[in-house]
């Protein structure tokens, strides 16, 4: 199990990667893949960090997803805005 554990890094630093490169985009439902990946991103990190014993990391994933969290209520909120913004122009 811990040799399938230690192969986590992998997918976790790829996931890590596409949510950069989504978050980076104009439009907010790729913003909203970008955070997915991201929690998804910590999360693997996370499972990887118990098994390494590498306790900060664990520590800096769960700052980093409350910080994604934080960062997808933020776009949601702003996509609303940006909606009703729309249909109250027409």
């Amino acid at each position: 199990m811990e040799h399938w554990i230690g192969l986590l890094d992998w997918p976790a630093m790829a996931l890590t990667v596409l949510a950069a490169w989504c978050i980076g985009s104009r439009r907010p439902g790729r913003r909203k893949i970008g955070f997915c990946c991201f929690i998804a991103s910590n999360l693997l990190w996370a499972i990887w960090g118990w098994q390494a014993q590498a306790w900060a990391l664990i520590a800096l994933q769960v700052c980093l997803c409350a910080m994604n969290l934080r960062g997808w209520k933020k776009n949601t909120l702003m996509d609303a805005e940006a909606t009703i913004g729309k249909a109250t122009d027409t």
